[in-house]
């Protein structure tokens, strides 16, 4: 019965912390809108969430990682994880991003895109994306490195992994997708991805 008991004030305990991270990025992503990003203050958004500046911190270490950081990177490797083995790498891929799609509301959609924009058109964010995204190759590396059986720093991973978030990134840049992100930008990431896997015919 105790273990019982912990596992489910455990499982409260991480659901009460989900709310309070999506919270502060719901309330910080409004005032961003409502008066600018540069004039959004960190005890703002605390105040708003109704958080203290320290708790909002432990959630976020920076003002930009409240726009870098959501768990749609995780939702995508969770979905990998579970993609059979009968799946080559890209297509496991190309799944993976369709289920964690699927799973976002209108709402987190909403987030997405007014994320993607301040991503691009803030120079404090943009220049904190790099770190971000070695970061989530790195990631990404190490979770395809345990699918195949190689290491997370085998060259041919990382060579893989840099192809595909190369074909991502073109397919996300402002040229490709204009003010808005949404389910059309995905679809053409996929196609995007289709061809790479085809070995890119021209």
């Amino acid at each position: 019965m105790t273990t019982v008991h912990q596992a489910n004030f455990g499982g409260l305990r991480e659901r009460k912390k989900a709310r309070t991270r999506a919270a502060i990025r719901e309330h910080a992503l409004r005032l961003f809108r409502e008066q600018g990003y540069e004039s959004t203050t960190v005890e703002q958004i605390a105040a708003a969430a109704e958080v203290s500046p320290s708790t909002f911190f432990r959630y976020f270490p920076t003002k930009e990682d409240v726009v870098l950081r959501d768990d749609f990177d995780d939702r995508i490797l969770e979905a990998f994880g579970r993609q059979p083995a009968s799946l080559t790498p890209i297509a496991a891929i190309r799944a993976a991003l369709r289920e964690a799609i699927a799973t976002l509301t209108p709402a987190e959609w909403e987030e997405f895109r007014e994320a993607s924009v301040l991503g691009l058109t803030v120079p404090e964010i943009r220049a904190r994306t790099l770190d971000e995204l070695s970061r989530t190759i790195d990631v990404m590396a190490g979770a395809l490195a345990k699918r195949i059986g190689r290491t997370a720093d085998d060259l041919t991973v990382r060579t893989y992994v840099g192809a595909v978030f190369g074909v991502m990134l073109s397919v996300l840049s402002p040229a490709a997708w204009g003010a808005d992100v949404g389910e059309q930008t995905f679809q053409r990431m996929d196609e995007a991805l289709a061809l790479l896997e085809s070995g890119l015919p021209l």
